[in-house]
C-alpha cells in the first residue's frame, strides 16, 4: 500500500481496544462517585469523532449525555455539567487550547474529566483525572478516537446495566485492528483510482446518516478542506432533501457514505436520486468490506470505523496526486487567531 506502515496501525489500533478494561474501571468509578451525565467535549476533528459514542447513548441509554463546544461550554457555562459531571475531552496533541481551557473550566465546577490524548506529558494529559495515551497521528486517529469513545459509551451502559453482553461486543472490537488492515488492502486499487479521478475536482458535496454522518463531515472538512484546500458541502443525508439537493446537476460530485446502521433507508434514498441528476455520485459503503467474527449489531457500531480507515487511503493518494502534503497548513496553528 502506498506510504503506509502496516506494523504502525495495528499498533496504534490494537493500542485503542486494550484500553477497553482501563476506561472501564475509569467510566465505572466515576459513575460509582455519583457522576450524573457523560459530557464530550472535543474541538474541531476530534470532537466530531465523539458524536457515535454520544448519539449512542443518547439512543440506547437513560443517561443523560450531552455533545459540546468547549469554546463555547467555558462561556454559556451550562446548566447540565457540574459536579456531577464526567467530561470526556479528547485532543491528539494534548495541547489544544480550547480544550485546555475546557479541562480548567471543568475541574473548577468539580467535574471528572477523562482525556484521551495522543501524548502523555501534555497539558491536558496532566489536567485530567484519567488520562489515556494511545500514540497515533493524523493518519490513524480517526479510528482510534472512534473506538476509545465508543468502549466509553458501551462502558457507561454496562456500569448502568443497559447491555448485557458487554464482554461479547468488546471481544468482536479486539478483531478490529487486523480486519481493518485487510480492509485497507482491500480498497487500495479503488482508493488509488477514485484519487485519480477526482484529484482535480474542486467542489463535493458529501453526505451520509446515522454514526457515519460524523465521518462525512469530519473527512469534508478535516481532510479535503484542511488538509488538501478543497471546498466541500458535508450535509447530513437527513437534511439532503431540505436544501442542497438544489445544488445537485451535471458536473456536481456528490460522495454518499454508507453505514450499517438503522438509518440505512436514509442514505439509500440519497443514493437512489443522485444519478439521475450528476454522473458523478461515489458510494462508499461499509457493508462491501468483510469483518471476520464480527456480527451484524457490531458491524452496525463500526461502520464508521471502517470507512475511515478506507478514506485514509483516498487521502494518501491523494496528496500524491495532487503533490499536496497533509500536513501542508497556510494557517492552522501557523497564525494566531
Amino acid at each position: 500500500m502506498l506510504n503506509f506502515d502496516e506494523e504502525r496501525f495495528v499498533r496504534i489500533q490494537s493500542g485503542a481496544v486494550n484500553l477497553a478494561a482501563d476506561l472501564d474501571e475509569a467510566v465505572s468509578s466515576a459513575l460509582a462517585d455519583g457522576a450524573r451525565n457523560i459530557v464530550f467535549a472535543g474541538v474541531g476533528g476530534a470532537g466530531i469523532l465523539m458524536q457515535p459514542a454520544a448519539e449512542l447513548l443518547t439512543e440506547r441509554s437513560t443517561f443523560p449525555t450531552y455533545l459540546g463546544w468547549p469554546g463555547e461550554i467555558v462561556l454559556t457555562r451550562p446548566a447540565y455539567l457540574g459536579a456531577a459531571s464526567l467530561v470526556v475531552i479528547p485532543s491528539l496533541s494534548g495541547t489544544t487550547s480550547e480544550a485546555i481551557a475546557m479541562a480548567e473550566y471543568a475541574r473548577s465546577v468539580g467535574a471528572t474529566v477523562l482525556a484521551l490524548v495522543g501524548h502523555e506529558g501534555t497539558p491536558l494529559a496532566d489536567l485530567a483525572d484519567h488520562t489515556f495515551v494511545n500514540h497515533a497521528a493524523d493518519d490513524t486517529s480517526c479510528e482510534s478516537f472512534y473506538l476509545q469513545s465508543l468502549l466509553i459509551a458501551l462502558s457507561v451502559m454496562r456500569s448502568r446495566g443497559e447491555m448485557a453482553d458487554y464482554d461479547e461486543v468488546v471481544a468482536q472490537l479486539a478483531t478490529l485492528p487486523a480486519s481493518l488492515l485487510e480492509v485497507k488492502r482491500a480498497f487500495e486499487p479503488r482508493a488509488a483510482a477514485l484519487a485519480a479521478e477526482i484529484q482535480d475536482e474542486g467542489y463535493h458535496i458529501i453526505t451520509g446518516s446515522g454514526p457515519v454522518w460524523p465521518q462525512a463531515f469530519y473527512y469534508g472538512m478535516c481532510i479535503l478542506e484542511e488538509m488538501q484546500w478543497i471546498r466541500t458541502r458535508p450535509v447530513h443525508a437527513s437534511d439532503f432533501f431540505h436544501g442542497t439537493l438544489e445544488l445537485v446537476e451535471g458536473g456536481v460530485s456528490v460522495i454518499l457514505l454508507k453505514g450499517e446502521d438503522a438509518t440505512r433507508p436514509v442514505a439509500e434514498r440519497v443514493e437512489r436520486f443522485v444519478p439521475d441528476h450528476t454522473e458523478l455520485l461515489r458510494v462508499i459503503d461499509a457493508a462491501d468490506f468483510a469483518l471476520p467474527g464480527v456480527s451484524p449489531k457490531v458491524r452496525g457500531l463500526v461502520s464508521q470505523v471502517v470507512l475511515a480507515t478506507v478514506l485514509e487511503r483516498l487521502s494518501a493518494h491523494l496528496e500524491v496526486l495532487r503533490d499536496h502534503p497533509l500536513t501542508t497548513r497556510r494557517y492552522y496553528r501557523k497564525l494566531s487567531y
